[in-house]
């Protein structure tokens, strides 16, 4: 028999009663309690149902390309599959297989039988016997290395809690909820990359009818035990293990509810999983949590933090490292450094100009304009220095009804592990107080989950000829998002 943790993939039930109604089989495999999981089979690639019992791990299997599904009741189905099974020293013999399945609610018996036809479809044989599965919208996006690297983060209790104990984030949402009871008593919540389930609890304690939980990485294991130990809630929580983009869900929800923000907001490209899950699950007159985000920017001078990423290249100016001339690759690693963006928290008054902001409304913008981000800049210096770079920062609101509230990882306000962001430019700029600073953050989307920062800042004239609006300086920074420098005390 086989483990549900040998499916690449899967949608996963974690309360299901189950029997293999068989007469052969039944003196062997009474069934009995444990989950359901769709997936693939590892060695054939071939779509299967396996009820797995709790505690051993050991599970009943049926395969979908000839399996059917009858309804028994609201929460009761029968799944049939005929099959050829050879027993130890018996004739080979035909006979269809039939597993009764008790589900816990209506909502995931809706769920179940939805997920049992999607998975029945999903593969098509080829010639040679494979199966070709058809890969979703998230797949063909992201390199499966990356996905895999972000789900084994997330699918960990120590990465999960740093979260949980970041108290504006987790404060905030539970504030936000709970001060808009209104929009969740008596409806029907989607937990987008649910996690350990906080935000679905939180969503319960506000009266919401349901609240289906979907979440990709191993988490859903933790998930599923926090919110059995909160009965009174979790009776009104269906965990759903999957990706956004490929599981089905029995109804439409009123409200998503989701916690998609990485760093410069965009990092980890989940919010187009967020907008995704809109289109999907939402009924069109539903609500968002968050609404609304926007990346703030402003130029910023740090002479200290200039030199600190200068210096850590002097390394390669070395002419007898063990008899061996480093400096031909000094300004690789110059440039190197400098394509870092800088994660740290750092004082506000290192601004040298009133921020400005992109806004993204989550409840109306597409997929595609996640893509690509072309954000023009302009700003009036305070002071006469050199600038350094660009910093950035974001905020989300949580548009209730009742309240309107505001999630902020502005520099002076309490910190919060998203931290700020700043592109710092390899060649700074001399600026007066009054002077006008422009240019453009171009943000690209690649399959690492990430982006690409192009950043251009230029100083216009100062004093005579100012008015024909000539460039003095220009300056510009590639850097890579994914790989920033975590500069944190």
């Amino acid at each position: 028999m086989a483990s549900a943790d040998m499916f690449p993939s899967a949608d996963m039930f974690p309360n299901v009663s189950f029997s293999d109604v068989n007469a052969a089989a039944a003196s062997q495999e009474a069934g009995g309690g444990g989950k359901a999981v769709f997936g693939l089979d590892a060695a054939s690639g071939a779509a299967r149902l396996s009820f797995v019992s709790t505690g051993d791990d050991q599970a009943m299997e049926i395969y979908l390309s000839d399996a059917q599904i009858f309804k028994l009741g609201r929460t009761e189905w029968l799944c049939v599959s005929g099959e050829t099974e050879a027993k130890p020293g018996v004739e080979e013999k035909l006979f269809s297989r039939a597993i009764k399945a008790v589900l816990r609610t209506e909502a995931e018996s809706k769920a179940f039988s939805l997920a049992f036809q999607r998975w029945k479809q999903l593969g098509e044989p080829l010639e040679n016997g494979s199966i070709m599965v058809p890969k979703s919208k998230f797949d063909t996006k992201i390199e499966a290395s990356s996905a895999q690297m972000y789900f084994h983060y997330y699918g960990q209790l120590l990465h999960q809690q740093n979260m949980l104990q970041d108290f504006v984030r987790t404060g905030t949402y539970y504030a936000a909820v709970m001060e808009n009871r209104s929009d969740f008593e008596g409806r029907v919540v989607v937990d987008v990359g649910a996690g350990s389930g906080i935000l679905s609890l939180f969503a319960a304690q506000a009266g919401a009818k349901h609240v289906y939980a979907v979440e990709a990485s191993e988490m859903v294991e933790h998930a599923q035990r926090l919110i059995s130990g909160n009965p009174s809630l979790g009776q009104r929580i269906t965990i759903i293990k999957g990706k956004v983009e490929e599981v089905e869900l029995p109804e439409k929800a009123d409200i998503l509810i989701s916690e998609p923000m990485g760093t410069l907001l965009v990092n980890e490209r989940m919010l187009e999983s967020y907008v995704i899950a809109r289109d999907r699950f939402l009924a069109p007159d539903g609500k968002m949590f968050p609404t609304t985000g926007r990346i703030h920017m402003a130029p910023f001078s740090d002479e200290y933090l200039y030199v600190e990423m200068a210096n850590k290249a002097l390394f390669w100016q070395q002419h007898n490292f063990f008899g061996v001339d480093l400096t031909p690759l000094h300004s690789s690693a110059f440039d190197g450094y400098f394509s870092q963006p800088v994660v740290d928290a750092f004082d506000p008054r290192l601004l040298i100009s009133p921020p400005t902001y992109h806004t993204l409304d989550f409840t109306k913008m597409k997929e595609e304009d996640l893509y690509e981000m072309d954000i023009p800049l302009s700003f009036v210096s305070t002071v006469g220095t050199r600038v350094h770079g660009l910093a950035c920062w974001f905020d989300v609101l949580f548009d209730g009804s009742t309240v309107q509230r505001w999630l902020t990882t502005a520099p002076g306000s309490p910190t919060t592990h998203w931290y700020q962001l700043r592109c710092v430019l390899a060649q700074p700029l001399y600026v007066m107080a009054g002077q006008e600073i422009t240019g453009r953050l171009h943000l690209v989307a690649h399959s690492a989950q990430s982006y690409t920062i192009y950043l251009t800042l230029s100083a216009k004239m100062w004093g005579v000829g100012a008015e024909q609006g000539g460039i003095l300086q220009t300056s510009t920074a590639k850097l890579e998002l994914k790989e920033p420098y975590y500069r944190l005390s």
